[in-house]
């Protein structure tokens, strides 16, 4: 299939279409708009249901219908509405529904800015609403990324039950690039959806109910621990990340999404000082790859985490590195993106001793 110049949100948008999602819910918010806007141009020609909800509230309750019916369904927001369907979220995941979100974050805290940030990074890889859970959380980088990590989403929803969200950035949401987008069958060795309520005539007359809800305290322990047996398979089995340069790095800069990209620039610019750089990409953000930093403690001298936020991710590193190395942070907020050269010159503190 030929390579198409794509905006960022409608390459997510008809990634999702391609891998087979049916059924679409949303409200409209900047900078994640060309989502919606692209599905409800091209998912009815797919045979598929698009529905402009009243509210972010109503839209992920409709998502809950949908994947208690066993669709493929996605919805797509960004910050401050990821914010409103958490309650939803806590419920889809309590049910053990599989979905897809798509979060193209903003500039915050509350109502903030449409620029791009990267500071609901605790909300997506924390579960974000109430109870003990947690969402499976993709970060591409790069357009063609996002199109296979959103094929990947659904896939991995359905092969847990459990909502699995593509986290990006506004400045993701609104590049071009070119991308392929193939057809995306999926994956052979899914489970049967035969919890799915699709009636009972399609269920040999067996009532099939879908519940979030336990008076019990027994009865929900065992129905929460249940649960994270289920995360242990995913941190077990889908742990993804990239190194890049990290063979004979002395300082690795550890980052996600656009800072990922900006950083690869920088590392590009100090290697040519003489100044042995690296980066550790984690492209699952829950889970996360801890266990990539382990070779790299022999050699390397320092940690740098660049976010676009105040600090988040840093402590998913600190956990990681467990004290064994200095960990340094740089961070831009408030919708700024951080630059090649203010990069450059946090490595280059370092590589004499210190952080700027």
């Amino acid at each position: 299939m030929a390579r198409e110049l794509m905006k960022g949100n409608e390459a997510i948008a008809a990634a999702a279409i391609s891998a087979g999602c049916r059924y679409f819910f949303g409200y409209p918010i900047t900078p994640q708009n060309e989502i919606p806007e692209y599905m409800s141009r091209e998912l009815p020609k797919a045979g598929g249901v698009y529905v402009q909800a009243e509210s972010e509230v109503a839209a992920i309750n409709m998502v809950y219908g949908a994947a208690g019916a066993g669709a493929r369904v996605l919805t797509s927001s960004s910050s401050p509405g990821i914010s409103l369907m958490q309650e939803g979220i806590s419920y889809i995941a309590g049910a053990q529904l599989p979905c897809v979100l798509v979060n193209i974050m903003r500039a915050g805290p509350g109502l903030g800015g449409v620029q791009p940030a990267q500071a609901d990074y605790f909300q997506a890889t924390r579960g974000g609403g109430h109870g003990d859970y947690r969402v499976i959380v993709l970060a591409p980088s790069t357009l063609q990324e996002a199109v296979d990590l959103t094929q990947l989403a659904f896939d991995l929803a359905d092969r847990y039950r459990n909502p699995a969200m593509v986290l990006a950035d506004g400045m993701i949401g609104q590049i071009m690039e070119p991308v392929e987008i193939e057809p995306r069958r999926p994956a052979a060795d899914l489970p049967a959806k035969d919890w799915a309520t699709t009636g009972t005539a399609s269920s040999g007359g067996r009532r099939r109910i879908i519940n979030s809800l336990f008076l019990h305290p027994d009865e929900l322990e065992r129905h929460v621990l249940a649960i994270y047996r289920k995360y242990e398979e995913v941190e077990k089995n889908e742990v993804r990340c990239e190194l890049h340069l990290c063979d004979d790095a002395e300082i690795v800069i550890v980052a996600y999404g656009t800072t990922a990209r900006i950083a690869r620039s920088a590392i590009a610019k100090c290697r040519r000082f003489g100044i042995r750089v690296g980066l550790l990409r984690p492209i699952t953000l829950y889970p996360y790859p801890s266990g990539a930093f382990t070779p790299l403690l022999e050699r390397v001298r320092n940690f740098l985490v660049v976010e676009m936020s105040m600090g988040q991710m840093i402590d998913d590193v600190r956990i990681a590195v467990a004290g064994r190395k200095p960990i340094a942070f740089y961070g831009r907020t408030g919708g700024i993106v951080p630059t090649v050269e203010e990069i450059v010159r946090q490595v280059q503190a370092l590589a004499q001793g210190g952080a700027q």
